[in-house]
């Protein structure tokens, strides 16, 4: 049987990865795991071409509300990484409103509303919004659960890195997204099999350290100052020593 016509993505994964494992992560042997799951992933884009407009609409909207380039190069990025995965979709043929909501959050680095204070508030407000209605409209799909986890960790990560001045919180809210994504492809790559996700219980510290960085970005009152600029170059403490004070 053939990539393409194993019933889901879960499937076709762990063959790429006993694939993979069989022929001892040679070089050559990942070029051809790469080679298969690019082919897949055409593949079930083009069997969904309702879902693959949907992507394209939204990710268009966003493009015109990106802020500069790099915005609009996040943009892209975040297009080509949902249309390479639109069989998570399974058995659905189209984009649910969640999993719309899930690819704003994710975007919101690349709009000139990623910079505002109250950012981490709409996120997290978009967060709670696309779990309800996934569960509501009875939406939940592989592709929803984990464009919902990436948006999480694509926004928070940003969010840590560029505006939190706490170095102990950056590295632990980059951690705490990082650490189990590497663990699970290292258990995945190592057992030739894709382990279950983390249990909900084991993201609490991810979702209380989001809370935290939220409310300290809310509560910093200019957004806009960059925490990392030193003293010396701040223009008062310039002309201050200019004059002698």
């Amino acid at each position: 049987m053939s990539l393409s016509d194993l019933p889901s993505s879960r499937a076709a994964t762990d063959a790429l990865l006993r694939m993979l494992r069989q022929d001892h992560w040679r070089p050559r042997a990942l070029g051809r795991f790469l080679s298969a799951a690019a082919r897949r992933s055409v593949r079930q884009a083009s069997l969904r071409p309702r879902a693959l407009a949907e992507a394209t609409a939204v990710h268009s909207v966003l493009l015109v509300l990106a802020r500069d380039r790099a915005g609009q190069r996040w943009v892209l990025t975040s297009w080509t990484l949902v249309v390479l995965h639109l069989g998570l979709l399974e058995h659905r043929d189209r984009l649910a409103p969640a999993d719309a909501l899930s690819l704003v959050r994710g975007n919101l680095p690349a709009t000139a509303l990623g910079a505002r204070r109250w950012s981490g508030l709409v996120a997290i407000a978009l967060d709670l919004a696309d779990g309800h209605l996934a569960r509501r409209l009875t939406t939940v799909t592989p592709f929803g659960d984990y464009a919902d986890s990436l948006a999480d960790a694509a926004y928070w990560t940003w969010l840590a890195i560029r505006y939190e001045p706490s170095r102990t919180l950056r590295v632990a809210a980059v951690a705490a997204w990082t650490v189990p994504v590497a663990a699970m492809t290292a258990v995945g790559i190592s057992r030739g099999a894709m382990p279950d996700r983390p249990r909900p219980s084991l993201l609490r510290p991810a979702a209380a350290l989001q809370a935290l960085i939220g409310l300290r970005r809310l509560r910093r009152v200019h957004p806009s100052a960059s925490p990392y600029r030193p003293a010396s170059a701040q223009p008062g403490l310039r002309a201050g020593r200019r004059h002698g004070s």
